[in-house]
């Protein structure tokens, strides 16, 4: 019994002394991250698991508007994905955006890039309105119509913009 008290004060003393850690990173992170006020920032080159596609490209923010809760902006992104590939796999360049509606909500669309033509570029761009959140997954598989769901599902997003 006392050393199950003990420990749970451990974990206790080391999430109070972990938490100004995790503030401090989350600071660094976000310097990464397009300005919500404005100007072009670079992203990328990004890569698929096992290296078997990229994407880079840049993304510019304007109009931020402050008076909504989440603060939205419009979002331009232009970049170009490539398939590096040795067989009959494509590259995705897989965009989740995050946007307010009129009603007040904050749904998510998928925006996605194939390129199947190994070691030749895509290149793509795309402009919304009303932005909160930009993010982005590349990922390499066969041809499709749309990514697979383990595309979209597993593995995590890389931020590109945020107006929060």
């Amino acid at each position: 019994m006392r050393a199950s008290r003990t420990i749970m004060i451990a974990v206790t003393a080391g999430l109070l002394t972990a938490a100004p850690v995790t503030v401090a990173s989350a600071s660094a992170s976000a310097s990464a991250v397009a300005p919500a006020t404005g100007g072009e920032l670079g992203w990328g080159p990004t890569y698929a698991p096992g290296k078997r596609a990229v994407a880079k490209g840049t993304l510019t923010s304007s109009g931020l508007n402050k008076t909504r809760i989440p603060a939205t902006s419009t979002v331009a992104v232009k970049g170009r994905v490539t398939d590096l590939t040795r067989g009959p796999g494509c590259g995705w360049a897989v965009f989740r955006i995050s946007y307010r509606t009129n009603d007040g909500n904050v749904p998510f669309k998928h925006r996605s890039y194939l390129d199947c033509s190994r070691g030749t570029p895509r290149a793509f761009a795309f402009t919304d309105r009303n932005v909160a959140l930009v993010e982005l997954k590349v990922c390499s598989e066969g041809r499709a119509s749309r990514p697979s769901d383990v595309c979209l599902y597993a593995g995590t997003w890389k931020i590109l913009y945020s107006s929060l």
